[in-house]
């Protein structure tokens, strides 16, 4: 683990029934619960581990606006004021601060991309800003080196990915919800072809909506109920470092490498896009889905092992609702991490800050980031199970608009105006035959 969780309060009963049940307690399940419990609902959030224990806790923490793609970008900027006012409004703590994304390039074409972009979000009323190279060399001094440009986004900032979910489950019990660990979800009844009950480990919750946003399981999930829902997991490897002597950019990010300041000073290191491919059966059938993404991401994308098959999170077998799923049997996907990363990521960040060179690793950790075919999120009713609204594939960005997300989706549960424009987050566009845009990331 990235960081030592706080701990959330179980609730000691599993209620009979609910309003809406929220299946997976990661930082887009939190916050869903969180806003249908503020509109009055009794919601029951179930979670197979610990709150916030996979993906939402060993990300990078950013949340972000620049070099969003158009299709997520409302959400993104909504997202940011929804951190700001969560605080307000639960007395809770997740780390929130705008304190800026600064992106350092020496590409002319990836310079020439973020400034295409940077047109593009003046029409959405985004603030980015251009760097020229004296700029960009000013603002980059902690690397010692020259620049040909940047991008600096100050309205963009970072939260604490250990404190974040946490902190919303427990704001759902102080508005009356029940947050549920360690009871994973086995499945789903029906009545008149709609849901009517939620089965977990422990009992039955009758309910009409249920929300899966179980992350990397949430294609197995529905496997089990007749749907297909193309999604592939890329593994994905990050490490800290202890605070380094001199001060660093709260949040920079360059070709070789991210950093990221913790709430303990020290430092989270990235490479974006990096990730092993761990091969599962799940990834074979969905693979013609993904050609098109792997055609632009294969250069970044390195083969894998074991881990995924032998998490079990993209089994395409079927499981019993009386017996232990593969979700008990793994309660936490933790793999390992991939050590040439760790390694190459360490000696990238030195190369780039030498203040860290005197730095030590303090944890190294790996995550599992579900991703749809066009790396856009699947989030709607299942037109094939009425009751049942699916949230994944957040493709490596749920953490960031995690609020903006589970606001949308209380809205679709309430039926209340939506936030945002659903609709090309619809899960029905994967059974269409159609070419999709690959989102840029």
């Amino acid at each position: 683990m990235p960081a030592p969780l706080v701990y959330v309060e179980t609730s000691p009963t599993l209620p009979a029934r609910a309003d809406a049940v929220v299946i997976g307690g990661g930082i887009v399940g939190v916050f869903t619960a969180y806003y249908l419990a503020r509109r009055g609902l009794a919601v029951a959030l179930i979670e197979k581990g610990r709150i916030g224990a996979e993906q939402s806790s060993r990300n990078w923490g950013w949340c972000r606006q620049q070099n969003r793609d158009a299709r997520e970008l409302p959400m993104a900027t909504l997202s940011l004021d929804l951190w700001e006012r969560f605080a307000a409004e639960s007395g809770e703590a997740t780390g929130f601060s705008r304190c800026g994304l600064f992106y350092l390039s020496n590409d002319e074409a990836e310079l020439a991309g973020w400034a295409r972009w940077g047109e593009f979000a003046k029409t959405a009323g985004v603030t980015t800003h251009m760097l020229d190279s004296r700029q960009a060399t000013e603002r980059g001094a902690a690397t010692g080196r020259s620049w040909k440009g940047g991008v600096f986004s100050p309205t963009d900032g970072t939260a604490s990915p250990a404190d974040a979910a946490p902190a919303v489950a427990r704001a759902i019990l102080k508005r009356g919800g029940s947050v549920h660990q360690m009871c994973a979800v086995r499945g789903v009844e029906t009545s008149g072809g709609r849901l009517s009950a939620v089965i977990t480990e422990r009992g039955t919750i009758r309910t009409p909506v249920a929300v899966l946003a179980a992350g990397a399981w949430a294609s197995a999930f529905c496997h089990q109920l007749g749907v297909a829902l193309p999604m592939a997991s890329i593994r994905a490897s990050a490490l800290a470092l202890s605070p380094s002597a001199e001060p660093l950019p709260p949040a920079l990010h360059t070709a070789a490498v991210s950093i990221t300041r913790r709430g303990d000073g020290g430092h989270t290191l990235a490479i974006s896009g990096r990730g092993r491919v761990d091969p599962t059966l799940q990834q074979l059938r969905f693979a013609p889905h993904f050609l098109p993404m792997f055609a632009r991401r294969w250069r970044s994308l390195l083969p894998g092992g074991l881990e995924g098959l032998r998490a079990g999170h993209e089994t395409v077998g079927r499981w019993r609702l009386d017996a232990p799923t593969p979700m008990e049997l793994t309660r936490i996907l933790d793999p390992r991490p991939d050590q040439a990363t760790i390694r190459l990521t360490r000696a990238r960040a030195v190369e780039l800050l030498p203040a860290l060179k005197q730095s030590r690793v303090t944890a190294a950790w790996a995550s599992y980031i579900d991703s749809t075919p066009d790396g856009v999120p699947a989030i709607g009713e299942l037109a094939a199970l009425p009751g049942l609204i699916v949230a994944a594939g957040f493709s490596g960005h749920g953490f960031g608009i995690g609020p903006g997300a589970g606001h949308l989706i209380a809205d679709l549960v309430t039926f209340a105006k939506p936030i945002v424009d659903p609709r090309p987050y619809a899960p029905a566009r994967f059974a269409r035959h159609e070419s999709k845009t690959v989102a840029d990331f």
